[in-house]
């Protein structure tokens, strides 16, 4: 009798962490198909002649010590034992914040003087009612982001910080997104958060170990983490050559089209050659799914019943493009016209409405090794948008002018500053919360019914996890596996609603 066999769709964090787990762990042998040509998903890393693009920010830091392990394994800490080698992460300081009024705000927003000063008395005065007013008189049942935002910071500061960014974000007010996203993305995050990080800050003097482990700190309050030298797709570069090592499959250009299953398992998938076209029918003992919900329930044969498949071909996502600019200068809030300038951030948001641009990435500051020439300033600029319209559809080159106008407009560059510039796509690259997202369960409780079918990562799950989360998710799957486990309920648990799974246990 051979092996039993875990189709897994989509060689990302999820799908390769969890070919890894059944390796180490299992005798299941893991075969990924992964419909593009490079593993990492939204977590790769481009090389653009020898300059490294990261596809969103990564930090690699995690509450779950046993992330913390799993990465330390695959890839170590820089020491004095290893400093000549490449394949290590270093530690780095995390720095972002928010460009708005054409001034820099801390990011989580300080109760501090810089920031009273860059509001103004008035404002800052205005925002101090409104946020009494919101914890005296909170909204109480949260039925949108935007109540979600008030109830933690009052109206006036969501106003002024929140609400303009988040929907450049997403594309549609945020009194139209469901409040899950805020509960999963920042949920630890409010105004009296704030002020205990500020009092610990300056009360405790952490050694380097305290520094990175951070138990105490809200994940979007942490100051350092490790980070590879070469990006982070260097990670998912290395994890899929160990699972190639260890006799895993991975398979390049080629996308799950069509899932059978009867009497409740998938029995076999319908697997599409992208070159080629060529179309071939597998068998399978497991079916491990990291494709978006959408794709997989429109792929379903037998169809799902017509509730269910509706629900899943009415999901939304959001897409967006990074435009890559090599620059001999990056002046954006040198007020002071020194020479030596440099940006600290990791990565900015930018609030400013005369622009659309949502995110500037600085990869100098992610590692020093993203930038072929260090005297030069690799920059990210994060657009939002939806695959298929105006802005997708442009031209390359007219995408690149427009980002350059932009820059130039909040008197971040000079024309003569670009040295080489280039554009890279994702599409989903975040499952919304808007749509026919309030039915979700329904599809859930169908696929969950599926024993053999497991739904885990960012898109596979339609949850807006962080990248530790969705290795978690991919762990907890193959713990069922291994234990033989029918319920998908601790898989869901991950990042749930009410309380961070990482927060209450580790994955045993």
């Amino acid at each position: 009798m051979g092996k039993q066999v875990a189709i897994i769709a989509g060689a990302g964090v999820a799908g390769l962490t969890a070919a890894m787990e059944l390796l180490e762990t299992t005798d299941v042998l893991p075969v990924i198909y992964e419909m593009s040509d490079v593993v990492g998903g939204i977590s790769k890393t481009i090389n653009y002649k020898e300059n490294r693009m990261d596809i969103g920010g990564h930090r690699f830091f995690s509450k779950s010590d046993r992330i913390m392990g799993w990465w330390n394994n695959i890839m170590p800490i820089e020491d004095d034992s290893n400093t000549k080698s490449d394949n290590v992460m270093i530690i780095r300081n995390r720095v972002s914040r928010i460009f708005y009024m054409m001034k820099f705000f801390d990011y989580p927003i300080q109760l501090n003087v810089k920031t009273f000063k860059n509001l103004g008395l008035r404002k800052v005065v205005r925002m101090g009612f409104s946020y009494l007013k919101s914890m005296i008189f909170p909204i109480r049942t949260e039925k949108s982001l935007e109540d979600f935002f008030i109830n933690r910071f009052g109206k006036e500061l969501y106003l002024t910080f929140f609400k303009d960014y988040t929907e450049k974000v997403w594309g549609v007010p945020c009194s139209e997104i469901k409040p899950e996203w805020g509960a999963q993305r920042i949920k630890g995050i409010s105004i009296k958060e704030v002020i205990k990080h500020a009092i610990r800050s300056k009360l405790i003097i952490h050694n380097k170990k305290c520094d990175i482990a951070q138990k105490d700190v809200e994940t979007s309050l942490i100051s350092r983490f490790f980070y590879p030298k070469y990006g982070v797709g260097q990670m998912w570069d290395e994890v899929g050559r160990k699972v190639v090592e260890k006799g895993g499959v991975i398979h390049f250009n080629k996308s799950i089209i069509e899932v059978h299953y009867t009497d409740n398992k998938v029995k076999k998938v319908i697997v599409q050659d992208q070159l080629t076209k060529e179309i071939e029918a597998l068998e399978c003992d497991y079916f491990i799914s990291t494709m978006p919900v959408r794709e997989l329930v429109i792929g379903m044969k037998p169809k799902v019943p017509d509730t269910v498949h509706q629900i899943a071909k009415n999901l939304k996502y959001r897409d967006f493009i990074s435009v890559g600019l090599l620059l001999k200068r990056f002046n954006l809030g040198n007020n002071s016209g020194d020479s030596d300038y440099k940006v600290p951030d990791n990565w900015i948001y930018v609030q400013e409405n005369s622009v659309k641009m949502g995110r500037i990435q600085i990869f100098n500051n992610w590692s020093p090794y993203m930038v072929k020439n260090r005297d030069n300033i690799w920059i990210g600029l994060e657009y939002f948008c939806n695959e298929g319209d105006h802005f997708w559809n442009m031209e390359k080159d007219d995408l690149i002018e427009f980002s350059i106008e932009e820059l130039i407009s909040i008197d971040a560059i000079e024309r003569k500053d670009v040295i080489d510039s280039t554009v890279v796509y994702m599409p989903k690259a975040y499952p919304s919360y808007i749509g026919s997202y309030d039915d979700f369960e329904s599809v859930r409780e169908y696929l969950d019914g599926i024993t053999n079918l497991f739904m885990i990562g960012r898109n596979g799950m339609h949850r807006y996890n962080n990248m530790d989360h969705s290795m978690l998710t991919a762990l907890e799957a193959v713990a069922n596996i291994r234990g033989k486990i029918i319920t998908k309920d601790n898989i869901w648990a991950v990042n749930g609603e009410k309380e961070y799974h990482e927060e209450k246990k580790d994955v045993n």
